[in-house]
């Protein structure tokens, strides 16, 4: 399995790079279903840019982990892995926008592809070790459970901070409940 662990996370960034890509537009595509809104982006805030590198992500490590099976590690690479390119996005997006004081939509797509390249390069290199340090993969697994309920819950109960507002509506998660 070591031999294919690169192209497993390969397929693993063309489906989080067009899952992503097709989550962004669904919730509007769909009318605004309720039930889309669960893992799709409502609003162009960076925690729903968040939303869309975190789902495909997620459901692709659940496919790929029933063919880890052998491997103790997988969760605790899957968790970091995830959790790395999630916080790359805000950490790219307003560091750059901090610097040149605007948000070109060709750049916030480059962040969205960057965070899955380096999330997914990361994880090649944890899976290709021997091992790397697991206290517990369930734990792991947990935390990413945790992170997906945070994203359900922040869609309809959003706290009024930068990082949720949508810079063009400014407002502040879904809009029609």
């Amino acid at each position: 399995m070591k031999q294919s662990i690169g192209l497993w996370q390969f397929v693993g960034f063309g489906v989080t790079s067009m899952g992503g890509t097709l989550l962004h537009f669904l919730y509007e595509w769909t009318g605004e279903s309720i039930f889309v809104s669960l893992f799709s982006g409502v609003n162009e805030s960076t925690w729903e840019h968040m939303k869309l590198l975190f789902v495909p992500m997620f459901i692709y490590a659940v496919l790929e982990s029933l063919f880890f099976k052998d491997r103790e590690d997988f969760w605790c690479i899957k968790a970091r892995g995830i959790i790395l390119g999630i916080t790359l996005i805000p950490i790219l997006f307003y560091t750059y926008n901090g610097v040149i004081g605007t948000s070109p939509d060709w750049i916030n797509i480059a962040i969205f592809f960057i965070s899955a390249a380096i999330s997914y390069i990361y994880e090649t290199k944890a899976f290709k070790k021997e091992e790397i340090s697991c206290k517990s993969s369930k734990a792991a697994f947990i935390l990413i459970c945790t992170v997906a309920i945070l994203f359900v819950i922040f869609t309809f109960f959003t706290p009024e901070i930068g990082i949720f507002e949508d810079p063009i509506t400014g407002k502040y998660g879904i809009e029609n409940i």
